[in-house]
Protein backbone atom coordinates (compact mmCIF):
# COMPACT_ATOMS: atom_id res chain seq x y z
CA UNK A 1 0.00 0.00 0.00
CA UNK A 2 1.43 3.41 -0.97
CA UNK A 3 2.01 5.97 1.74
CA UNK A 4 1.62 9.70 1.42
CA UNK A 5 4.81 11.75 1.20
CA UNK A 6 6.08 12.53 4.67
CA UNK A 7 6.48 16.18 5.58
CA UNK A 8 10.09 17.17 6.14
CA UNK A 9 11.66 20.22 7.76
CA UNK A 10 13.11 23.32 6.17
CA UNK A 11 16.70 23.60 5.07
CA UNK A 12 18.75 26.76 5.18
CA UNK A 13 20.97 27.83 2.30
CA UNK A 14 23.75 30.13 3.50
CA UNK A 15 25.30 32.91 1.37
CA UNK A 16 28.36 30.75 0.58
CA UNK A 17 26.07 28.03 -0.83
CA UNK A 18 26.36 25.57 2.04
CA UNK A 19 23.12 24.04 3.25
CA UNK A 20 21.99 22.75 6.64
CA UNK A 21 18.73 21.74 8.31
CA UNK A 22 16.99 24.42 10.34
CA UNK A 23 15.96 21.72 12.85
CA UNK A 24 18.49 18.83 12.95
CA UNK A 25 16.46 17.09 15.64
CA UNK A 26 13.72 16.48 13.07
CA UNK A 27 15.60 13.50 11.61
CA UNK A 28 17.06 12.23 14.88
CA UNK A 29 14.46 9.48 15.25
CA UNK A 30 14.72 8.22 11.69
CA UNK A 31 15.71 4.58 11.38
CA UNK A 32 17.90 5.63 8.44
CA UNK A 33 20.16 7.95 10.39
CA UNK A 34 22.45 8.28 13.39
CA UNK A 35 24.77 10.94 14.78
CA UNK A 36 27.59 10.20 12.29
CA UNK A 37 25.36 10.05 9.21
CA UNK A 38 23.42 13.26 10.03
CA UNK A 39 24.39 16.46 8.13
CA UNK A 40 27.39 18.20 9.64
CA UNK A 41 26.42 21.46 11.36
CA UNK A 42 28.10 24.60 10.04
CA UNK A 43 30.21 25.26 13.19
CA UNK A 44 31.73 21.79 12.69
CA UNK A 45 32.65 22.46 9.05
CA UNK A 46 36.07 23.96 9.67
CA UNK A 47 38.57 22.02 7.53
CA UNK A 48 40.88 24.40 5.65
CA UNK A 49 42.86 24.22 2.41
CA UNK A 50 45.86 22.96 4.39
CA UNK A 51 43.80 20.23 6.05
CA UNK A 52 42.80 18.84 2.64
CA UNK A 53 46.29 19.20 1.19
CA UNK A 54 47.75 17.47 4.27
CA UNK A 55 45.10 14.76 4.06
CA UNK A 56 46.14 13.95 0.49
CA UNK A 57 49.83 14.17 1.35
CA UNK A 58 49.20 11.66 4.12
CA UNK A 59 47.16 9.37 1.89
CA UNK A 60 49.35 9.58 -1.22
CA UNK A 61 52.72 9.31 0.55
CA UNK A 62 52.34 5.66 1.33
CA UNK A 63 54.01 2.43 0.40
CA UNK A 64 51.32 1.18 -2.05
CA UNK A 65 51.68 4.52 -3.92
CA UNK A 66 55.40 3.83 -4.05
CA UNK A 67 54.70 0.27 -5.20
CA UNK A 68 52.60 1.57 -8.10
CA UNK A 69 55.48 3.37 -9.76
CA UNK A 70 58.04 0.76 -8.76
CA UNK A 71 55.77 -1.93 -10.19
CA UNK A 72 55.68 -0.16 -13.56
CA UNK A 73 59.48 -0.11 -13.63
CA UNK A 74 59.50 -3.80 -12.72
CA UNK A 75 57.13 -4.43 -15.66
CA UNK A 76 59.64 -2.87 -18.07
CA UNK A 77 58.87 0.86 -18.29
CA UNK A 78 61.64 3.43 -18.03
CA UNK A 79 61.43 6.37 -15.63
CA UNK A 80 59.70 8.71 -18.10
CA UNK A 81 57.05 6.19 -19.17
CA UNK A 82 56.18 5.29 -15.59
CA UNK A 83 56.06 8.94 -14.48
CA UNK A 84 53.80 10.00 -17.37
CA UNK A 85 51.46 7.05 -16.79
CA UNK A 86 50.97 7.87 -13.11
CA UNK A 87 50.71 11.65 -13.56
CA UNK A 88 48.13 11.33 -16.34
CA UNK A 89 46.11 8.83 -14.30
CA UNK A 90 45.89 11.17 -11.31
CA UNK A 91 44.94 14.18 -13.41
CA UNK A 92 42.10 12.14 -14.91
CA UNK A 93 40.77 10.81 -11.60
CA UNK A 94 40.86 14.32 -10.09
CA UNK A 95 37.86 15.26 -12.27
CA UNK A 96 35.25 12.81 -10.87
CA UNK A 97 36.80 13.23 -7.44
CA UNK A 98 36.11 16.98 -7.39
CA UNK A 99 32.67 16.56 -8.98
CA UNK A 100 31.56 14.18 -6.22
CA UNK A 101 33.25 16.23 -3.48
CA UNK A 102 30.93 19.18 -4.13
CA UNK A 103 27.87 17.58 -2.49
CA UNK A 104 29.78 16.80 0.70
CA UNK A 105 30.74 20.44 1.20
CA UNK A 106 27.38 21.86 0.14
CA UNK A 107 25.19 19.58 2.26
CA UNK A 108 27.54 18.24 4.95
CA UNK A 109 26.73 14.61 4.11
CA UNK A 110 28.92 11.50 3.76
CA UNK A 111 29.07 9.37 0.62
CA UNK A 112 26.40 6.75 1.48
CA UNK A 113 23.86 9.48 2.30
CA UNK A 114 24.77 11.31 -0.93
CA UNK A 115 24.18 8.07 -2.85
CA UNK A 116 20.63 7.87 -1.43
CA UNK A 117 19.61 10.74 -3.70
CA UNK A 118 20.07 8.50 -6.76
CA UNK A 119 19.95 4.89 -5.56
CA UNK A 120 17.20 5.41 -2.97
CA UNK A 121 17.31 5.54 0.82
CA UNK A 122 17.67 1.77 0.98
CA UNK A 123 19.27 1.24 -2.43
CA UNK A 124 22.31 3.33 -1.45
CA UNK A 125 23.54 0.29 0.47
CA UNK A 126 24.34 -1.33 -2.88
CA UNK A 127 27.11 1.09 -3.95
CA UNK A 128 28.11 1.81 -0.33
CA UNK A 129 28.79 -1.83 0.53
CA UNK A 130 30.53 -2.35 -2.82
CA UNK A 131 32.84 0.51 -1.89
CA UNK A 132 33.19 -0.74 1.68
CA UNK A 133 34.41 -4.22 0.79
CA UNK A 134 37.00 -2.79 -1.60
CA UNK A 135 38.21 -0.55 1.23
CA UNK A 136 38.46 -3.58 3.51
CA UNK A 137 40.77 -5.19 0.97
CA UNK A 138 42.91 -2.06 0.84
CA UNK A 139 42.96 -1.84 4.63
CA UNK A 140 44.29 -5.38 4.78
CA UNK A 141 46.99 -4.68 2.17
CA UNK A 142 48.23 -1.58 3.96
CA UNK A 143 48.14 -3.29 7.34
CA UNK A 144 50.23 -6.17 6.04
CA UNK A 145 52.80 -3.68 4.70
CA UNK A 146 52.91 -1.80 8.01
CA UNK A 147 53.31 -5.10 9.82
CA UNK A 148 56.26 -5.94 7.58
CA UNK A 149 57.95 -2.68 8.59
CA UNK A 150 57.48 -3.45 12.30
CA UNK A 151 58.79 -6.98 11.76
CA UNK A 152 61.95 -5.64 10.11
CA UNK A 153 62.55 -2.96 12.78
CA UNK A 154 62.30 -5.43 15.65
CA UNK A 155 64.48 -7.86 13.69
CA UNK A 156 67.21 -5.23 13.37
CA UNK A 157 67.14 -4.66 17.13
CA UNK A 158 66.43 -8.17 18.43
CA UNK A 159 68.52 -10.21 16.01
CA UNK A 160 68.04 -13.53 14.27
CA UNK A 161 65.86 -15.00 16.98
CA UNK A 162 63.09 -12.69 15.81
CA UNK A 163 63.77 -12.70 12.07
CA UNK A 164 64.37 -16.44 11.92
CA UNK A 165 61.33 -17.48 13.97
CA UNK A 166 59.51 -20.64 13.02
CA UNK A 167 57.08 -20.42 10.12
CA UNK A 168 53.30 -20.40 10.43
CA UNK A 169 51.20 -20.26 7.26
CA UNK A 170 54.22 -19.48 5.10
CA UNK A 171 55.50 -16.58 7.24
CA UNK A 172 57.42 -16.36 10.55
CA UNK A 173 55.09 -16.20 13.53
CA UNK A 174 56.78 -12.91 14.46
CA UNK A 175 55.56 -11.46 11.14
CA UNK A 176 52.01 -12.38 12.09
CA UNK A 177 52.51 -10.81 15.53
CA UNK A 178 53.75 -7.58 13.87
CA UNK A 179 50.75 -7.58 11.54
CA UNK A 180 48.23 -7.87 14.36
CA UNK A 181 50.03 -5.26 16.46
CA UNK A 182 49.84 -2.75 13.63
CA UNK A 183 46.20 -3.67 13.10
CA UNK A 184 45.42 -2.87 16.74
CA UNK A 185 47.33 0.44 16.55
CA UNK A 186 45.09 1.63 13.71
CA UNK A 187 41.93 0.51 15.48
CA UNK A 188 42.91 2.73 18.43
CA UNK A 189 43.25 5.76 16.13
CA UNK A 190 39.88 5.23 14.42
CA UNK A 191 38.23 4.69 17.81
CA UNK A 192 39.28 8.23 18.76
CA UNK A 193 37.27 9.71 15.89
CA UNK A 194 37.61 11.95 12.82
CA UNK A 195 39.20 14.91 14.62
CA UNK A 196 42.01 12.74 15.98
CA UNK A 197 42.61 11.60 12.40
CA UNK A 198 42.77 15.22 11.14
CA UNK A 199 45.39 16.13 13.75
CA UNK A 200 47.41 13.01 12.99
CA UNK A 201 47.46 13.78 9.25
CA UNK A 202 48.60 17.37 9.85
CA UNK A 203 51.90 16.41 11.44
CA UNK A 204 52.52 12.98 9.85
CA UNK A 205 52.38 14.17 6.22
CA UNK A 206 55.57 16.30 6.16
CA UNK A 207 57.57 13.69 8.12
CA UNK A 208 56.68 11.01 5.60
CA UNK A 209 57.71 13.28 2.71
CA UNK A 210 61.15 13.73 4.24
CA UNK A 211 61.53 9.99 4.77
CA UNK A 212 60.88 9.13 1.11
CA UNK A 213 63.32 11.84 0.02
CA UNK A 214 65.99 10.44 2.33
CA UNK A 215 65.52 6.95 0.86
CA UNK A 216 65.91 8.30 -2.67
CA UNK A 217 69.03 10.32 -1.84
CA UNK A 218 70.65 7.29 -0.21
CA UNK A 219 70.14 5.15 -3.31
CA UNK A 220 71.26 8.02 -5.58
CA UNK A 221 74.56 8.26 -3.74
CA UNK A 222 75.12 4.51 -4.04
CA UNK A 223 74.18 4.55 -7.76
CA UNK A 224 76.49 7.45 -8.62
CA UNK A 225 73.89 10.16 -9.26
CA UNK A 226 71.03 10.65 -11.70
CA UNK A 227 72.97 9.89 -14.87
CA UNK A 228 73.08 6.09 -14.72
CA UNK A 229 69.42 5.96 -13.62
CA UNK A 230 67.91 8.26 -16.25
CA UNK A 231 69.93 6.67 -19.03
CA UNK A 232 68.39 3.22 -18.47
CA UNK A 233 66.45 2.24 -21.60
CA UNK A 234 62.88 1.03 -21.53
CA UNK A 235 62.52 -2.71 -21.99
CA UNK A 236 59.29 -1.97 -23.85
CA UNK A 237 60.36 0.85 -26.17
CA UNK A 238 57.63 3.18 -27.44
CA UNK A 239 56.00 0.83 -29.90
CA UNK A 240 53.27 -1.82 -29.56
CA UNK A 241 54.87 -3.51 -26.53
CA UNK A 242 54.63 -0.29 -24.52
CA UNK A 243 51.08 0.61 -25.54
CA UNK A 244 49.92 -2.92 -24.70
CA UNK A 245 51.10 -2.33 -21.11
CA UNK A 246 50.21 1.38 -20.99
CA UNK A 247 46.40 1.13 -21.31
CA UNK A 248 45.76 -1.33 -18.45
CA UNK A 249 48.47 0.37 -16.37
CA UNK A 250 46.76 3.75 -16.81
CA UNK A 251 43.45 2.21 -15.74
CA UNK A 252 45.23 0.79 -12.70
CA UNK A 253 46.65 4.20 -11.80
CA UNK A 254 43.18 5.77 -12.06
CA UNK A 255 41.61 2.91 -10.12
CA UNK A 256 44.10 3.44 -7.29
CA UNK A 257 42.05 6.47 -6.18
CA UNK A 258 38.74 5.42 -7.74
CA UNK A 259 37.60 4.58 -4.22
CA UNK A 260 38.20 8.14 -3.01
CA UNK A 261 36.51 9.59 -6.10
CA UNK A 262 33.34 8.10 -4.64
CA UNK A 263 33.66 8.69 -0.92
CA UNK A 264 35.49 12.02 -0.76
CA UNK A 265 32.24 13.57 0.61
CA UNK A 266 33.14 11.70 3.82
CA UNK A 267 35.83 14.37 4.24
CA UNK A 268 34.54 17.38 2.30
CA UNK A 269 31.46 17.43 4.54
CA UNK A 270 33.75 19.14 7.08
CA UNK A 271 34.98 21.84 4.66
CA UNK A 272 34.76 25.57 5.37
CA UNK A 273 33.72 26.07 1.74
CA UNK A 274 34.05 24.78 -1.80
CA UNK A 275 37.16 26.85 -2.48
CA UNK A 276 39.05 25.30 0.43
CA UNK A 277 38.35 21.70 -0.54
CA UNK A 278 38.91 22.22 -4.28
CA UNK A 279 42.24 24.04 -3.93
CA UNK A 280 43.39 21.73 -1.15
CA UNK A 281 42.72 18.65 -3.26
CA UNK A 282 44.28 20.10 -6.41
CA UNK A 283 47.40 20.90 -4.39
CA UNK A 284 47.31 17.60 -2.55
CA UNK A 285 46.55 14.80 -5.03
CA UNK A 286 48.21 15.20 -8.46
CA UNK A 287 51.31 16.99 -7.18
CA UNK A 288 51.86 14.57 -4.31
CA UNK A 289 51.29 11.47 -6.41
CA UNK A 290 53.62 12.78 -9.12
CA UNK A 291 56.24 13.47 -6.46
CA UNK A 292 56.01 10.04 -4.87
CA UNK A 293 56.02 8.47 -8.34
CA UNK A 294 59.23 10.28 -9.26
CA UNK A 295 60.87 9.35 -5.97
CA UNK A 296 59.81 5.71 -6.39
CA UNK A 297 60.93 5.52 -10.03
CA UNK A 298 64.35 7.03 -9.33
CA UNK A 299 64.85 4.86 -6.26
CA UNK A 300 63.74 1.61 -7.91
CA UNK A 301 65.77 2.33 -11.06
CA UNK A 302 68.75 3.00 -8.80
CA UNK A 303 68.40 -0.42 -7.17
CA UNK A 304 68.91 -2.03 -10.59
CA UNK A 305 72.34 -0.37 -10.73
CA UNK A 306 73.26 -0.90 -7.07
CA UNK A 307 71.86 -4.39 -6.45
CA UNK A 308 71.49 -5.81 -9.96
CA UNK A 309 67.70 -6.08 -9.94
CA UNK A 310 64.69 -3.84 -9.33
CA UNK A 311 63.68 -3.85 -5.65
CA UNK A 312 60.14 -2.50 -5.82
CA UNK A 313 59.31 -2.91 -2.11
CA UNK A 314 60.72 -0.01 0.00
CA UNK A 315 60.60 -2.12 3.17
CA UNK A 316 62.77 -4.75 1.52
CA UNK A 317 65.08 -2.02 0.19
CA UNK A 318 65.50 -0.43 3.61
CA UNK A 319 66.59 -3.80 4.98
CA UNK A 320 69.61 -3.71 2.63
CA UNK A 321 71.15 -0.75 4.46
CA UNK A 322 73.91 -1.59 6.93
CA UNK A 323 73.33 1.06 9.63
CA UNK A 324 70.65 -0.20 12.06
CA UNK A 325 69.81 3.37 13.12
CA UNK A 326 69.09 4.33 9.49
CA UNK A 327 67.01 1.19 9.00
CA UNK A 328 64.99 1.84 12.15
CA UNK A 329 64.29 5.50 11.38
CA UNK A 330 63.35 4.67 7.79
CA UNK A 331 60.94 1.94 8.77
CA UNK A 332 59.31 4.04 11.50
CA UNK A 333 58.56 6.57 8.76
CA UNK A 334 57.18 3.74 6.64
CA UNK A 335 54.84 2.82 9.49
CA UNK A 336 53.68 6.45 9.79
CA UNK A 337 53.14 6.62 6.02
CA UNK A 338 51.08 3.48 5.99
CA UNK A 339 49.00 4.45 9.01
CA UNK A 340 48.29 8.00 7.77
CA UNK A 341 46.95 6.62 4.49
CA UNK A 342 45.26 3.51 5.73
CA UNK A 343 43.02 4.95 8.40
CA UNK A 344 41.97 7.94 6.27
CA UNK A 345 41.45 6.19 2.95
CA UNK A 346 40.37 2.72 4.00
CA UNK A 347 38.65 2.87 7.39
CA UNK A 348 36.71 6.16 7.36
CA UNK A 349 34.68 5.25 4.28
CA UNK A 350 33.59 1.72 5.22
CA UNK A 351 32.84 2.97 8.72
CA UNK A 352 30.21 5.26 7.21
CA UNK A 353 29.17 2.63 4.66
CA UNK A 354 28.55 -0.15 7.18
CA UNK A 355 26.86 2.30 9.55
CA UNK A 356 24.60 3.33 6.66
CA UNK A 357 23.49 -0.30 6.25
CA UNK A 358 22.76 -0.76 9.96
CA UNK A 359 22.50 2.73 11.47
CA UNK A 360 20.80 1.52 14.64
CA UNK A 361 23.39 -1.17 15.28
CA UNK A 362 26.66 0.32 14.04
CA UNK A 363 28.27 3.69 14.61
CA UNK A 364 31.50 5.11 13.19
CA UNK A 365 33.70 3.30 15.73
CA UNK A 366 32.08 -0.15 15.71
CA UNK A 367 31.84 -0.10 11.91
CA UNK A 368 35.56 0.73 11.81
CA UNK A 369 36.26 -2.36 13.90
CA UNK A 370 34.21 -4.45 11.47
CA UNK A 371 36.32 -3.05 8.62
CA UNK A 372 39.44 -4.21 10.42
CA UNK A 373 38.14 -7.74 10.86
CA UNK A 374 37.15 -8.10 7.19
CA UNK A 375 40.55 -6.69 6.20
CA UNK A 376 42.17 -9.71 7.86
CA UNK A 377 39.75 -12.29 6.43
CA UNK A 378 40.45 -11.10 2.86
CA UNK A 379 44.08 -12.39 3.12
CA UNK A 380 45.90 -9.27 1.87
CA UNK A 381 49.31 -10.95 1.76
CA UNK A 382 48.15 -12.78 -1.36
CA UNK A 383 47.03 -9.62 -3.22
CA UNK A 384 50.41 -7.87 -3.29
CA UNK A 385 52.65 -10.88 -3.84
CA UNK A 386 53.04 -10.09 -7.55
CA UNK A 387 53.03 -6.67 -9.35
CA UNK A 388 51.04 -7.99 -12.32
CA UNK A 389 48.26 -9.25 -10.03
CA UNK A 390 48.41 -6.08 -7.94
CA UNK A 391 48.03 -3.72 -10.92
CA UNK A 392 46.10 -5.68 -13.55
CA UNK A 393 43.82 -7.88 -11.44
CA UNK A 394 43.13 -6.13 -8.14
CA UNK A 395 43.22 -2.49 -9.29
CA UNK A 396 41.73 -2.87 -12.77
CA UNK A 397 38.84 -5.09 -11.71
CA UNK A 398 37.49 -3.08 -8.80
CA UNK A 399 38.27 0.20 -10.61
CA UNK A 400 35.79 -0.75 -13.33
CA UNK A 401 33.10 -1.62 -10.77
CA UNK A 402 33.42 1.61 -8.82
CA UNK A 403 33.67 3.75 -11.96
CA UNK A 404 30.12 2.83 -12.92
CA UNK A 405 28.92 4.10 -9.52
CA UNK A 406 30.83 7.36 -10.05
CA UNK A 407 29.14 7.74 -13.44
CA UNK A 408 25.68 7.44 -11.86
CA UNK A 409 26.50 9.97 -9.12
CA UNK A 410 27.88 12.54 -11.55
CA UNK A 411 24.95 12.15 -13.95
CA UNK A 412 22.38 12.37 -11.16
CA UNK A 413 23.87 15.21 -9.15
CA UNK A 414 25.12 17.51 -11.92
CA UNK A 415 22.78 16.79 -14.84
CA UNK A 416 19.50 15.51 -13.41
CA UNK A 417 19.22 17.32 -10.07
CA UNK A 418 21.54 20.22 -10.99
CA UNK A 419 23.19 20.03 -7.51
CA UNK A 420 19.85 20.65 -5.75
CA UNK A 421 19.04 18.08 -3.05
CA UNK A 422 16.34 18.00 -0.38
CA UNK A 423 18.41 17.29 2.69
CA UNK A 424 15.88 15.87 5.14
CA UNK A 425 14.39 13.53 2.55
CA UNK A 426 17.70 11.70 2.42
CA UNK A 427 16.92 10.36 5.89
CA UNK A 428 13.14 9.88 5.80
CA UNK A 429 11.03 7.02 4.44
CA UNK A 430 8.36 7.75 1.84
CA UNK A 431 9.94 11.06 0.87
CA UNK A 432 11.51 12.34 -2.32
CA UNK A 433 14.25 9.70 -2.40
CA UNK A 434 12.15 6.70 -1.43
CA UNK A 435 11.45 5.80 -5.08
CA UNK A 436 10.05 2.21 -5.09
CA UNK A 437 10.37 0.61 -1.64
CA UNK A 438 13.53 2.65 -1.07
CA UNK A 439 15.25 1.68 -4.36
CA UNK A 440 15.76 3.56 -7.63
CA UNK A 441 15.98 0.80 -10.23
CA UNK A 442 17.49 3.17 -12.81
CA UNK A 443 20.68 3.66 -10.81
CA UNK A 444 20.99 -0.06 -10.08
CA UNK A 445 20.56 -1.01 -13.74
CA UNK A 446 23.06 1.66 -14.85
CA UNK A 447 25.61 0.37 -12.33
CA UNK A 448 25.15 -3.26 -13.37
CA UNK A 449 25.39 -2.46 -17.08
CA UNK A 450 28.46 -0.26 -16.54
CA UNK A 451 30.13 -2.93 -14.39
CA UNK A 452 29.37 -5.70 -16.89
CA UNK A 453 30.87 -3.74 -19.78
CA UNK A 454 33.88 -2.68 -17.70
CA UNK A 455 34.92 -6.00 -16.16
CA UNK A 456 32.90 -8.64 -18.02
CA UNK A 457 35.88 -9.21 -20.30
CA UNK A 458 38.37 -9.57 -17.42
CA UNK A 459 41.31 -11.70 -18.51
CA UNK A 460 44.69 -12.78 -17.23
CA UNK A 461 47.82 -13.91 -18.98
CA UNK A 462 48.22 -17.69 -18.61
CA UNK A 463 49.40 -18.49 -15.09
CA UNK A 464 49.36 -14.83 -14.04
CA UNK A 465 45.89 -14.39 -12.58
CA UNK A 466 42.47 -15.85 -11.81
CA UNK A 467 40.73 -15.02 -15.10
CA UNK A 468 40.68 -17.03 -18.36
CA UNK A 469 43.09 -15.86 -21.03
CA UNK A 470 40.30 -15.00 -23.49
CA UNK A 471 38.23 -13.17 -20.85
CA UNK A 472 35.24 -14.07 -18.67
CA UNK A 473 33.02 -12.95 -21.57
CA UNK A 474 35.31 -13.15 -24.62
CA UNK A 475 33.67 -10.50 -26.81
CA UNK A 476 34.04 -7.96 -23.98
CA UNK A 477 37.74 -8.68 -23.50
CA UNK A 478 38.99 -5.60 -25.46
CA UNK A 479 37.05 -3.31 -23.09
CA UNK A 480 38.82 -4.61 -19.98
CA UNK A 481 42.04 -2.75 -20.78
CA UNK A 482 39.98 0.44 -20.46
CA UNK A 483 37.83 -0.75 -17.56
CA UNK A 484 37.64 2.48 -15.55
CA UNK A 485 36.74 4.69 -18.53
CA UNK A 486 34.20 2.13 -19.80
CA UNK A 487 32.55 1.85 -16.39
CA UNK A 488 32.37 5.62 -15.84
CA UNK A 489 30.99 6.46 -19.29
CA UNK A 490 28.54 3.55 -19.36
CA UNK A 491 27.16 4.25 -15.87
CA UNK A 492 26.80 7.94 -16.73
CA UNK A 493 25.06 7.44 -20.07
CA UNK A 494 22.77 4.59 -19.03
CA UNK A 495 21.52 6.50 -15.99
CA UNK A 496 20.80 9.61 -18.06
CA UNK A 497 19.07 7.53 -20.73
CA UNK A 498 16.86 5.71 -18.22
CA UNK A 499 15.80 8.96 -16.53
CA UNK A 500 14.78 10.30 -19.94
CA UNK A 501 12.94 7.15 -21.03
CA UNK A 502 11.34 6.61 -17.61
CA UNK A 503 11.30 10.00 -15.81
CA UNK A 504 11.58 10.01 -12.02
CA UNK A 505 8.36 11.21 -10.41
CA UNK A 506 9.23 12.62 -7.00
CA UNK A 507 6.48 13.49 -4.52
CA UNK A 508 6.05 17.23 -4.25
CA UNK A 509 8.28 18.67 -1.50
CA UNK A 510 6.33 19.79 1.53
CA UNK A 511 8.97 22.11 2.92
CA UNK A 512 10.38 25.44 1.88
CA UNK A 513 13.99 26.31 1.30
CA UNK A 514 15.09 29.57 2.82
CA UNK A 515 18.34 31.50 2.78
CA UNK A 516 19.87 34.40 4.59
Amino acid sequence: MAHAAQASPEQITHPDGRVELSDPASIADSRYGNAELAPTRLPERHWTTYNYAALWMGMAHNIPSYLLAAGLVALGMNWLQAFLTITLGNLIVLVPLLLNSHAGTKYGIPFPVFARAFYGVRGANFPALLRAFVACGWFGIQTWIGGQAIYVIVGELAGSGWSGASSVGGHPWTMWLSFFFFWALQMVLIWRGIEALRRFENWAAPLVTLAFLALMITVLVKAGGFGPILSQPSKLGWDADFWKIFAPSLMGMIAFWATLSLNMPDFTRFGKGQRQQVIGQIIGLPTTMSFIALVSIITTSGTVIVYGSAIWDPVELTRRFENPVVVTIGLIMAILATMSCNVAANVVSPSYDFANALPRWLNFRTAGLLTGVIGIVIQPWRLISDPSIYIFVWLSFYGGLLASVAGVLIAGYWFVDRTNLFLADLYLPNGRYWYAAGWNWRAVVATLVGSLLAVGGAYSNPGAGPFPADGLIPFLQPLYDYSWVVGLVAGFLVYLLLTIVSPIRHPAPTHAVESY
